[in-house]
C-alpha cells in the first residue's frame, strides 16, 4: 500500500508520522474546529461557504490569523496534497482541522492556530438514489444547545456515542435529539422533513451544525418555490412526514427510505439531488 501524505501546519509529511504531543490542545480539550469538504472536478465544492463558516468559527473561538485561511490558501494547499497523493481526476474527502497551538490548561498560552489537512479517496455511490437510508432516533444522550452548538467542534462525544449505537444496530444513519427532545441533526448530516407541502429543518437555535449543504439545499428549495421553515421539530413528525432526507458536504442529499415501519417517498429529494449537480453560487448569486 502506497504512503499517504498530509499537510501538517505547512509541512507535507506521511500520515502515519506522530504529530501530537501530550500538550496538544486538540487532544486534551478538543480546542479547535474542523471542516469536511468535497474535492470534485478539480476543485472544492462550495469552498466559499466552507471558508465563511470556518472563519466565523475561528472568530467565535478567538483564534488569530483568521484571514490566512482564505479560499486561495485552502485551494492551493488541497491541490498540492491531491497531486502528492496521486488523486488527480478523482473525488476526495478533504478534512481540515484548525486548533489552538501551544500549551496551557483551560487558559491557553496563545491563540495562534495550527492546522492539519488530509485528503482521502471516496468511491462514487448511487445508494442514495436507489435504496435510501434506514434510520433510527438516538435517545440515550441528548445534545445541549448554546451559541457554540452550531460550530463543527473537535469536541464530539455525543456523536461518538450515537455512532456506537448506529454501528451496534446496523442503521444507515441515526438522528440526534437536543436537550428539549426535539430533532437536532443526524450523526453526520443535517435533517430535512417534507410535510404538508412544506420543507422543515431544525433551526440553528435548536443546536444543529450550520451545515454548508444545509445552506445549499435551503437556497435550492427556495429557487424551486418550495417553502422552507427553520423550526422546532418533534420526532413525532417522523410518523406523518411525506419525505425525510439528510444533507452533508460529501454525500450531498441522501433520502431516507424508512424509520421503524414507516416508509417515505423521495420526490422532493430527487429534485434537489438533480438540481445539486449543476448548482453554483458563481451563477446563482
Amino acid at each position: 500500500m502506497s504512503i499517504q501524505y498530509i499537510n501538517f501546519d505547512g509541512q507535507i509529511i506521511a500520515e502515519d508520522e506522530h504529530i501530537a504531543t501530550v500538550d496538544n490542545r486538540a487532544l486534551r480539550y478538543g480546542d479547535g474546529l474542523f471542516e469536511t469538504m468535497l474535492w470534485k472536478d478539480g476543485t472544492i465544492r462550495f469552498l466559499e461557504l466552507h471558508i465563511a463558516r470556518l472563519q466565523r468559527g475561528m472568530q467565535t473561538l478567538q483564534l488569530e490569523e483568521i484571514g490566512k485561511f482564505d479560499e486561495y490558501f485552502l485551494r492551493s494547499k488541497v491541490e498540492e496534497l491531491i497531486r502528492k497523493n496521486n488523486m488527480i481526476g478523482q473525488q476526495a474527502r478533504v478534512r481540515l482541522v484548525v486548533y489552538r497551538g501551544g500549551g496551557g490548561t483551560y487558559s491557553p498560552e496563545t491563540n495562534r492556530p495550527v492546522y492539519c489537512l488530509q485528503v482521502s479517496r471516496i468511491a462514487a455511490s448511487l445508494r442514495d438514489k436507489k435504496l435510501g437510508l434506514i434510520v433510527d432516533v438516538y435517545r440515550e444522550f441528548k445534545k445541549p444547545f448554546s451559541d457554540l452548538s452550531h460550530l463543527k467542534s473537535n469536541n464530539a462525544l455525543i456523536y461518538v456515542m450515537a455512532g456506537i449505537y448506529k454501528k451496534r444496530f446496523a442503521y444507515d444513519e441515526v438522528f440526534l435529539l437536543n436537550q428539549e427532545g426535539n430533532l437536532c441533526e443526524a450523526l453526520t448530516s443535517n435533517i430535512f422533513v417534507y410535510y404538508e407541502k412544506t420543507l422543515y429543518t431544525p433551526a440553528l437555535t435548536e443546536g444543529c451544525i450550520a451545515g454548508t449543504m444545509r445552506k445549499v439545499v435551503m437556497d435550492m428549495a427556495a429557487d424551486e418555490g418550495i417553502p422552507v421553515i427553520e423550526a422546532e421539530i418533534s420526532p413525532e413528525i417522523m410518523k406523518q412526514a411525506d419525505e425525510i432526507f439528510c444533507t452533508n458536504a460529501v454525500q450531498g442529499v441522501q433520502w431516507v427510505m424508512g424509520y421503524k415501519q414507516k416508509r417515505y417517498f423521495n420526490r422532493i429529494s430527487r429534485i434537489l439531488q438533480d438540481k445539486l449537480q449543476n448548482w453554483s453560487y458563481d451563477t446563482e448569486a
